[in-house]
């Protein structure tokens, strides 16, 4: 008689997901929600915050302090959770999140404001990392396919609702309720974790040393990042002292980090996951999923707006077409690869759709429609579909259940710092090339210090000037969608190099005789 573990469910297992695991992957996606809803409904209420607490200048830290944190925490999580059980660990970080909401609403100057937020981001790395670590506990992979589509539903609501809810909330209620907000839904994710939720209790080994400098040497390289894509081109200019001092200084860090990794009895992030091709590909996959999809965030609704004379209003909804086509598509490979434990083919496919997404949007110009660019964004979408989630899907699978946190963060902070990355590259492109645009159409006193006129300023415009900017939009969205398609190519290329290794639950071994409780949380016996 062998025994097989909660960590690794019994492979091979037919039957549906017993209720109190379904209640808990329901608790889990608001606090995926919680997490990702934050940024998008504080940057509509922003205007009105600095109205009442002022400090103008400080403005782009309140964002910036949070995903600084949250970027920085992120594979610290994900160790800890490994080291010390994931149940734990993963109430933390809500509850961290939570003071840090609270804070943030009471805030009275900017500068409270800015370090609540930082507290609030460092919950919020755990939230990500904690939400995708203990669905990778409870489900093996071929099962978790299932569960695809309802966390690229999370994500679409969060983009869509985000600043619609900020919004609302904000002219209804007040600045400080887009912080409280967080607080009753939080309540109900520790509540609904705390009473269901049951993983085995892990004990860290007796003597080993936690690896403080590798910690402190990766939080040191990753902050020196984020700010350099964060200030790059915006609060100084690329070739300053201050970028390139930051640059320098996070690679160093780095790179002391790849040897302290090597030499640490119990590394904060064991080098050896790197080892699998597949979890490789798929984290340089993941960061440039998210170098995509985030720089199609941001200049998407900007050309929707200033081009094609859409309301900022109801922002969220110009990209619909993208986050639905994602969705589905999401929604239909996780139960392809549910039934069949193949996913190969999904990587090649989802690079192929994206590249052609982007270089089809490359092309929008003045009198490009809105149905045409609606189909041009469902094509991206649909790339990223294949995409989004089969990558943590098949990270997840490359390692050993011990590596589970690390891996699920490790992927995760890819795709952030993808992000940065995207923005800050096709910002600078955007901006570049817009401001080039204006200067020989006359116009460049109107983009000094900027690229993005809002709505008010742009209705004010004589008609010339405001077809000059227009055009200058539409030549700024050519050249960032242009870029991102070409880094688009690599992915498309690494997909490639996937290897079909079978998924874990997907073995035709024996069904398992389980123990009476909660399936997934006690121990299965295998005759």
């Amino acid at each position: 008689m062998t025994k097989q573990t909660t960590a690794e469910p019994a492979r091979g297992e037919p039957e549906p997901q017993p209720r109190s695991v379904r209640v808990v992957l329901l608790a889990l996606m608001i606090a995926m929600l919680l997490a990702m809803l934050d940024n998008m409904i504080i940057g509509t209420a922003m205007p009105t915050i600095v109205g009442e607490l002022g400090g103008l200048e400080h403005l782009s830290w309140v964002v910036t302090a949070y995903t600084l944190a949250t970027a920085a925490s992120t594979p610290l999580w994900g160790k800890v959770g490994d080291m010390f059980g994931r149940k734990g660990v993963f109430l933390t970080s809500i509850v961290i999140f939570l003071i840090g909401s609270a804070l943030s609403g009471m805030a009275q100057d900017m500068g409270q404001l800015i370090g609540f937020r930082t507290i609030q981001g460092l919950g919020a790395g755990g939230l990500m990392v904690g939400v995708m670590a203990i669905i990778g506990d409870l489900i093996p992979p071929r099962e978790r396919g299932k569960y695809q589509g309802m966390m690229a539903g999370v994500m679409a609501l969060a983009m869509i609702g985000g600043p619609l809810v900020g919004g609302t909330i904000t002219d209804h209620w007040g600045w400080r309720w887009s912080f409280y907000i967080n607080l009753p839904l939080g309540a109900v994710a520790l509540a609904m974790v705390t009473t269901v939720l049951h993983l085995p209790k892990k004990r860290r080994a007796t003597g080993t040393p936690i690896d403080f400098l590798g910690a402190a040497l990766l939080t040191v390289g990753i902050t020196a990042i984020v700010l350099v894509t964060t200030w790059g081109g915006t609060e100084y200019a690329w070739g300053s002292a201050t970028i390139v001092g930051l640059a320098v200084g996070g690679a160093a860090a780095l790179a002391a980090f790849l040897y302290v990794e090597t030499r640490a009895s119990d590394p904060i992030m064991p080098l050896h996951i790197f080892r699998s091709r597949n979890f490789t590909v798929m984290s340089l996959i993941g960061f440039i999923t998210g170098f995509v999809m985030f720089g199609a965030v941001l200049y998407l609704p900007i050309f929707q707006q200033s081009v094609q004379g859409a309301s900022a209003t109801n922002s969220g909804l110009l990209l619909l077409p993208m986050l639905i086509a994602m969705m589905i598509v999401s929604l239909l490979v996780g139960r392809f690869t549910t039934s069949t434990g193949k996913y190969r083919i999904f990587p090649i496919v989802g690079g192929a759709l994206m590249t052609a997404g982007l270089f089809l949007l490359a092309q929008m110009d003045t009198g490009t429609s809105r149905l045409t660019s609606g189909v041009y964004m469902a094509v991206l979408g649909a790339g990223m579909g294949f995409l989004m989630q089969i990558t943590m899907l098949v990270a997840q699978n490359s390692v050993e259940m011990k590596d589970m946190g690390v891996a699920s963060s490790s992927t995760t902070l890819f795709r952030t710092l993808g992000s940065s990355f995207g923005v800050a590259i096709m910002g600078a492109l955007f901006t570049s090339r817009v401001q080039d645009e204006m200067a020989a159409r006359g116009g460049s006193g109107l983009t000094e210090g900027t690229a993005q006129l809002d709505a008010a300023s742009l209705a004010k415009l004589p008609e010339a000037l405001r077809e000059a900017y227009q055009h200058a939009v539409a030549s700024g969205t050519h050249s960032a969608f242009l870029v991102a398609a070409a880094v688009s190519v690599l992915g498309f290329v690494l997909a490639f190099l996937v290897k079909e290794v079978a998924l874990r639950g997907a073995g035709p071994t024996p069904a398992p005789k389980t123990v009476t409780g909660d399936d997934h949380t006690k121990v299965a016996e295998t005759v």
